[in-house]
């Protein structure tokens, strides 16, 4: 693990925070995969160059994002903390985060407001000095008495770039203690946009956001939108294994084939935002499926899943994934003769291998 153990959170820890351990142990140790939906990567495949008249070392993954330039186009995406365990996840994450050039997301940050004492598990911009840092919160909580000052307060504790709002109504849906008030929430988007002093990103968790949601985000003055598509891990399945009722869990296994999967998410929010910034991830795994994103329309590739199995095992194994991608990155570039993300960005070298994924055309 990476630097610093973490002192045991009080016995007496709150619901929230138990639910925090349940999470990262669920997401550890049991299929939570999506059944039935895949992310539609398998649609696509490269047209290879063979005379790709660039040099393999002339490959550049450097990228910008919020004002901070990064060595690759990739986000440790927003997943833990709040527990012991989740420091010492959320600390490895920061540091290879620092030494790879890549940007950092945290987990879900309601509970500083509640539980102040838990702050070490998310406090990392001391190890990531130089990569965007974002901050994450429930966008729904916005319906439930945070306001700006509250945002605020997280983003400053945290030192954070931005800060994420994260949509999950599902998965709200389906959990027990899930808060369900998502009427009239744009509207406070909008306002937290308009009065907050730094970026706001919203994002889903796994079910993808349709592109006519996408526009509407981008016009409430969001700075970025992480798609998150269908086809990774399912937070409806995770909270299947955390229900002891055998109806509600059968409610719940009925969602695991759910959403937009996430190359037709990408793809299609870029149709319905041509200027925006936009994320990518949900399911996407190695680095052909990286640059299979961009290519689609994605600025930025983010990375949950598999990241927080690998900064579990250990600073080793996360730097060795890391390496991985970037490697079969920079090689499939090179191999389809783009020299640099723009270069990939929107291009003409995918080509369809199944059937026309749903809203017609073709690669943008």
């Amino acid at each position: 693990m990476a630097a610093g153990s973490a002192s045991p959170l009080p016995s007496d820890s709150p619901d929230i925070v138990d639910r925090k351990a349940e999470h990262i142990r669920i997401n550890l140790e049991e299929d939570v995969a999506a059944k039935g939906v895949t992310t539609g990567f398998e649609r696509y495949r490269f047209v290879h160059r063979a005379l790709p008249e660039i040099d393999l070392e002339s490959v550049s993954l450097e990228t910008a994002f919020l004002g901070r330039r990064l060595r690759a186009p990739l986000l440790f995406s927003c997943m833990t903390g709040g527990t012991s365990r989740a420091r010492q996840i959320n600390r490895t994450l920061a540091a290879a985060a620092q030494r790879h050039g890549v940007a950092m997301g945290l987990g879900s940050c309601r509970v500083l407001l509640e539980h102040p004492e838990v702050l070490p598990t998310f406090a990392v911009r001391d190890l990531c000095p130089d990569v965007p840092l974002l901050a994450n919160l429930g966008a729904v909580q916005l319906n439930l008495g945070v306001g700006t000052a509250a945002c605020r307060r997280i983003v400053d504790l945290l030192q954070a770039d931005a800060l994420v709002l994260h949509l999950n109504p599902l998965q709200e849906a389906l959990q027990p203690e899930g808060d369900t008030c998502f009427a009239g929430l744009l509207g406070r988007i909008d306002a937290l946009c308009a009065s907050l002093e730094i970026p706001v990103i919203v994002k889903e968790v796994g079910w993808g956001i349709a592109p006519d949601l996408v526009a509407a985000l981008f016009e409430a003055g969001v700075a970025a939108v992480d798609v998150a598509g269908a086809g990774g891990t399912s937070w409806s399945e995770v909270e299947r294994h955390r229900i002891t009722d055998p109806v509600r869990a059968r409610v719940a296994a009925a969602f695991a084939d759910w959403g937009l999967p996430t190359a037709d998410a990408i793809r299609l929010a870029r149709q319905a935002a041509p200027e925006g910034t936009l994320i990518a991830s949900g399911g996407i795994r190695g680095g052909v499926e990286v640059a299979m994103a961009i290519a689609l329309g994605a600025d930025l590739v983010g990375s949950a899943g598999s990241m927080l199995r690998a900064a579990a095992d250990g600073e080793e194994t996360l730097d060795a994934a890391v390496t991985e991608i970037t490697d079969t990155l920079r090689i499939t570039m090179f191999c389809s003769g783009a020299p640099d993300l723009d270069s990939l960005f929107g291009s003409d070298r995918l080509a369809i291998r199944g059937p026309t994924p749903p809203g017609g055309g073709g690669v943008p």
